[in-house]
């Protein structure tokens, strides 16, 4: 294995995660099989109990990881599924050396941060690595920060233990340019260099973000000061679209150099073309859609943070480019519509509406009259998880005539409960076991013949690449007694479901469960509804937004943006 270190200097957010899967994608293109490592030096076991507005989207893997949004970067860019055990947390370290100690397993040895905790780091970076040329190795959290010193001490031994050609460090750094001075400096940048290089490590490669390009002037200005040769300075300034990265990544032959770097010799010509078009379709399209995310995780304090929805905005784009459209994303807050009923309206303004997940009763009574807005109005609709559940209570209330009809997470006493928690999730609050307790990852959902939802999943050739993992996967506990005949893969993250006493008055009213799972003991869980009259209202239980990727869009976003588009 060759492992690609990634590092950050100067601020936060400065886009390790990008740079990491661009160059993911830039290695995979040479004809190498990559995968991807993100370290969180936080203490937290993993990002399921963290909150959107402060760490932003929680990702969810096939196996049931809650982990960094970065692993979505990931695999948006390299185009297949990455496990939870390449999400390292400074929790998941200690807790697995304090288990060891307790078992007795350290023989009596004094166990301390040098060696026992590099050492840990470095097995699951090798473990996360196995099977695969290329590691690419994120180490989050900034250079100088105390809680990244452990990694990168465990990063620089790696490189000792196996060889300069084999482990290379990559500084993504930020070029401020004040507005009052006009220039790009340098400086913060030469600090960063220095704080990496008092921790052994002496980067191979600097990517410099910045609002614009880099010149000359700069980079020989870095060479200088910081022993970095010039032609390993490389400029990311900012883009329109995050595809663009690698392209510009290979403009500057990052690829090349890396191999070079790493002793290698191309396995492939890199064809870019498919790629590029994509792009192309993002940055200059020929008709715009409008369309509104209408959630609840969107402002904090005098901000926004559409990060919590990260996800959802990017499978939109991915289906847009393909369906040839480009797509306007207006980030409403729903409890605008619980002030004022009037502000309804403003989705008329649009061409199409997106309810995605959450938590808790904040803004769901907004959320409910959108939904009822779209479905009256005949305005394409699509609800993801909480927006499926939300969508049948709407349902339920305003055409079954099931007055207070409600989801028991809002509402414990009321007297429809149309959604409700799972008999195995009342005993998992009631001990307040809250990490990694939910309904989580990948589960199978026969389709019912005849819908919308199966068509979409058909005519995209993502039921037929499922069909394929559902007869290899050796986890059976999650495909449940299904009809295997027309049976896909979503990923999930929930508690609640609905609840199977209402299904037949619901059907008997018009909406359709077009899927569902079924657990080993014979109960069905709802996965897809559709209003088979409808332009399109689609909603699922599922967050297909997970298994999206520019070169291969979720169906139901696809059949959406379609839909927003006829309209």
């Amino acid at each position: 294995m060759k492992f690609i270190v990634v590092v950050g200097g100067v601020i936060s957010g400065v886009g390790k995660g990008i740079a990491t899967a661009s160059i993911g994608k830039i290695m995979q293109e040479h004809g190498f099989s990559t995968t991807a490592v993100k370290i969180d030096p936080y203490i937290n076991y993993d990002a399921g109990t963290l909150r959107p507005t402060e760490h932003g989207e929680v990702w969810v893997t096939d196996d049931g990881g809650e982990i960094d949004q970065d692993l979505g970067n990931y695999e948006r860019f390299l185009g297949y599924e990455i496990p939870k055990r390449n999400n390292i947390t400074t929790g998941q370290v200690y807790k697995e050396l304090i288990d060891r100690e307790r078992r007795g397993e350290f023989l009596g040895q004094t166990v301390e941060v040098i060696p026992h905790v590099p050492n840990e780091i470095k097995r699951r970076i090798k473990e996360a690595g196995q099977g695969f040329d290329i590691v690419l190795v994120e180490v989050g959290g900034t250079v100088g920060d105390y809680q990244n010193m452990p990694y990168l001490f465990a990063t620089k031994s790696l490189e000792m233990e196996l060889g300069k050609e084999n482990v290379i460090h990559i500084l993504v750094t930020y070029l401020p340019v004040p507005y009052n001075i006009g220039e790009m400096k340098t400086k913060p940048t030469q600090q960063a260099i220095k704080m990496l290089n008092e921790a052994g490590i002496f980067p191979d490669f600097v990517l410099c973000r910045a609002g614009v390009k880099l010149d000359d002037v700069r980079k020989k200005k870095i060479e200088a000061n910081s022993n970095v040769n010039a032609d390993h300075i490389i400029s990311a300034p900012d883009v329109d679209t995050i595809y663009q990265v690698p392209l510009n990544f290979e403009a500057e032959n990052l690829g090349g150099k890396l191999i070079a770097a790493l002793k290698l010799q191309p396995r492939k010509q890199p064809d870019w073309s498919k790629w590029e078009n994509l792009v192309k379709q993002i940055r200059s399209p020929r008709q715009m859609l409008n369309i509104a995310i209408v959630g609840k995780y969107v402002d904090i304090g005098e901000f926004s943070l559409i990060d919590s929805y990260i996800s959802v905005n990017e499978a939109v784009r991915h289906a847009a480019a393909n369906a040839g459209v480009g797509a306007k994303i207006t980030w409403v807050d729903s409890k605008t519509f619980e002030k004022n009923t009037e502000n309804l309206n403003v989705l008329k303004n649009y061409e199409g509406i997106i309810v995605p997940g959450g938590f808790g009763a904040s803004g769901v009574e907004g959320k409910i009259a959108a939904i009822k807005f779209v479905r009256e109005n005949n305005i394409p609709y699509l609800g993801l998880c909480y927006g499926m559940q939300l969508a049948v209570v709407e349902f339920a209330r305003n055409v079954c005539g099931l007055q207070g009809a409600n989801t028991t997470e809002n509402d414990p006493a009321t007297k429809y409960p149309i959604i409700d928690i799972l008999p195995t999730q009342r005993h998992v609050l009631a001990e307040s076991i809250y990490g990694a307790s939910m309904r989580l990852g990948a589960y199978a959902a026969a389709l019912k013949p005849g819908t919308k939802v199966l068509e979409l999943y058909r005519k995209t050739g993502r039921l037929e690449k499922d069909m394929k993992k559902i007869a290899m996967m050796k986890d059976r506990l999650r495909l449940g007694a299904l009809d295997r005949g027309n049976a896909m893969l979503e990923r999930h993250r929930h508690r609640y479901e609905v609840n199977p006493a209402f299904i037949d008055v619901i059907e008997k009213n018009g909406m359709v469960f077009s899927g569902f799972h079924t657990r080993e003991d014979g109960t069905k869980l709802m996965e897809f509804i559709e209003m088979p009259q409808h332009k399109y209202f689609i909603a699922t239980q599922a967050h297909p937004e997970f298994k999206s990727s520019l070169e291969d869009p979720a169906p139901l976003f696809l059949g959406f943006v379609e839909a927003c588009r006829r309209k």
